[in-house]
């Protein structure tokens, strides 16, 4: 958190802060947003992908993918603008089918002059189902990039389940070393008791991957996001990753969940019958917080929950406006909200 002393009162160009004291900052925006099926009409004969094409339920054609896709890059340009006065230096992405899909939001022409670079790999998703990381080309240079895979088995039949990899991408942004953990774990389907367990797993795998980053240097600056399909109060979250609701309680090696604070507010990034959840969150670790601004620091978060983003009339008035429902396009965007934090780094 930002000392008491160093109040941000004046937004003096793109992407600086200036205080009280006349120190300037650089400040970044780094996000994650679920784009809720983001599929090309294209049949793929290896994934469950019939119902988003031509001929399948949904009716998916080049048209509608075409409105979505531009409907997106709006939506992501927009995502804190703000205070940044710049579209997310890094943005993490969930329910994408493939590259192609990336390839033609980054080069939809509201976001092609960002320079977006793409980190993808195909995960075993049955659905076909990616996580992905967009950058700034310009900003952020990614150093390297790996998948972990999560193994996985139904506990009434011990069959695999295959779902989603976790992404891990390392590089600088400006000059700072940053781990990022790209995530969208196992759904609730079934019942949130009898898939607790998939989510527990994920959440070991997640442990793991930071535990080992933390094990070369414990003064990591490492964010891991994504839609969790757990609240930040569930045992996955709370016990596994051991995240804290509070700066003053993280110690070295530990992670800061800015999402709590919002969640026992009533506030979410996602609603399902009336009830309002934060399954979509960013968690820092600890370097992120101290007060030393020679680097990128944690500065606060939110959720993107702008008016055209919202349904605005009907049953599901104030839900995130989906793009779609009850069997057809709405011209909407996701039934997700996107969340982001910003990052602030004095200017030399």
């Amino acid at each position: 958190m930002i000392s008491r002393r160093l109040v941000l009162i004046i937004i003096i160009s793109s992407t600086t802060l200036i205080s009280q004291e006349k120190k300037i900052y650089n400040i970044q925006t780094i996000a994650f947003y679920n784009l809720e099926n983001l599929f090309d009409p294209q049949d793929d004969p290896m994934t469950f992908d019939d119902d988003r094409t031509p001929q399948g339920k949904d009716h998916w054609t080049e048209e509608i993918y075409r409105q979505k896709i531009k409907n997106m890059a709006f939506a992501i340009s927009k995502i804190g603008v703000d205070i940044s006065k710049n579209a997310p230096v890094i943005l993490g992405v969930s329910e994408i089918e493939n590259r192609k899909v990336l390839k033609d939001l980054v080069n939809n022409p509201t976001l092609s002059k960002k320079k977006y670079g793409i980190v993808h790999f195909d995960s075993p998703d049955r659905r076909g189902i990616d996580v992905a990381l967009l950058y700034q080309k310009p900003l952020f240079k990614p150093k390297n990039s790996q998948t972990h895979e999560l193994i996985l088995y139904d506990n009434d039949s011990n069959k695999r389940i295959y779902t989603r990899d976790q992404l891990v991408v390392s590089g600088y942004l400006d000059g700072d070393l940053i781990h990022i953990i790209v995530n969208h774990w196992p759904s609730r389907r079934g019942g949130e008791a009898r898939s607790k367990y998939k989510r527990e797993k994920a959440a070991l795998l997640n442990k793991k991957i930071i535990d080992s980053i933390f094990s070369i240097d414990p003064y990591s600056k490492i964010i891991t996001m994504g839609d969790f399909n757990d609240y930040p109060t569930d045992s996955s979250i709370k016990k596994i990753l051991n995240t804290k609701s509070n700066v003053k309680n993280v110690s070295l090696k530990q992670l800061y969940n800015p999402m709590m604070k919002m969640a026992k507010k009533g506030i979410g990034t996602h609603a399902w019958r009336d009830n309002w959840g934060i399954f979509d969150q960013i968690i820092v670790s600890h370097e992120f917080l101290r007060k030393d601004y020679s680097s990128y620091r944690y500065y606060k978060a939110g959720i993107f929950n702008e008016d055209f983003l919202t349904t605005q009339k009907g049953k599901y008035k104030g839900y995130p406006f989906r793009s779609f429902s009850s069997g057809s396009f709405t011209n909407g965007y996701s039934d997700h909200f996107p969340v982001y934090i910003y990052v602030i780094k004095e200017k030399r």
